[in-house]
């Protein structure tokens, strides 16, 4: 699928590396500008051919790779008619040489894949620019998921940014930042990304999930579960669906084990002891000195003798003998 151009006026021959100008006027920092604004304003930079094996990933990322069809129509698109809009790269802050993706990902990869320059602009900008930007691109675009989103603003807060900074960098009023932040607290990453991208799940259905998780220990059973042979199921959207199911049955609760009774029996001369344990369920005689073996013999020899005796003395109380 080819993606829409939203620079417009960067089609041009490429420029090189050593021309590439400070594109100053692309002021993102506390989102001040609207989006489209920032756009037409980067469409002015120079563009320029980069070696894509020179160019990192985000240091925070904002996409669930498990959507392979949309990478393939893209990669198609690239290899067909070229590469329509240039992606945004930063000199990567601790590595010379090298730079740092801002936003356009999967170009950078169609372009690596193809064994192609990938067209670029490149901006100096510190961290929170860089996810300023990166997030309001992600915003310009309709085809990340709520919870993408929702693990990109996780992963911001992580690094140490405000709320505000990532309000402004998804544009997110307080109640989805706040259901967003409920997802993220009571459902472990790992079960979020055993989940996938769930392209049709939306931001009720995740916090709905969330509320079914703050039980506690909901989290280890729901890592467990997802871990497990019966979660498999192929896209993202069913596995939810599974996920959902499974947690809304409450967790089945250990049968509370009925209370033990110890008794002690020894005859007058104490050459014997036994101790007498009954659950309810299981008896259990165990006998100790020396008379222990021989007069355990002596029980088990008589067992079906007694065990006809106990018949008899049921039989009589039931029938009032």
């Amino acid at each position: 699928m080819a993606r829409k151009d939203i620079f417009g006026s960067v089609m041009g021959p490429a420029a090189s590396v050593a021309n590439v100008k400070d594109v100053s006027a692309y002021a993102v920092r506390g989102a001040s500008r609207s989006i489209m604004q920032s756009f037409e304003e980067l469409s002015k930079s120079s563009v320029v051919d980069l070696d894509p094996a020179l160019v990192d990933t985000s240091f925070v990322s904002d996409r669930i790779d498990d959507d392979d069809q949309a990478f393939q129509e893209l990669l198609a698109a690239i290899r067909e008619r070229g590469q329509d809009s240039p992606v945004l790269v930063r000199p990567h802050p601790e590595v010379s040489g090298r730079f740092q993706t801002v936003f356009g990902h999967r170009r950078v990869r169609v372009a690596r894949q193809l064994d192609r320059p990938v067209r670029a602009v490149v901006k100096k900008m510190d961290d929170e620019d860089h996810v300023i930007a990166q997030g309001q691109e992600n915003a310009a675009r309709a085809n990340l998921s709520f919870i993408e989103r929702t693990l990109f603003a996780d992963r911001i807060l992580k690094r140490g940014h405000s709320p505000d900074t990532v309000k402004s960098a998804l544009a997110l009023d307080d109640t989805t930042f706040s259901k967003m932040r409920s997802v993220t607290s009571n459902i472990p990453e790992r079960v979020i990304l055993a989940i996938g991208a769930a392209k049709s799940i939306g931001r009720d259905r995740w916090w709905q999930l969330a509320k079914l998780m703050e039980p506690p220990g909901a989290g280890v059973r729901a890592a467990e579960y997802v871990a497990g042979a019966d979660f498999a199921q192929p896209g993202s959207d069913a596995r939810f669906a599974r996920l959902f199911d499974f947690m809304s049955v409450p967790a089945k609760r250990p049968h509370a084990s009925a209370k033990s009774t110890e008794t002690a029996w020894t005859p007058d001369d104490r050459s014997v002891r036994a101790k007498i344990t009954d659950t309810g369920k299981v008896f259990t005689l165990a006998l100790k000195s020396k008379e222990a073996s021989p007069f355990g013999a002596f029980i088990a020899g008589k067992l079906d003798e007694l065990f006809e005796a106990f018949r008899e003395s049921e039989m009589a109380k039931k029938t009032g003998d």
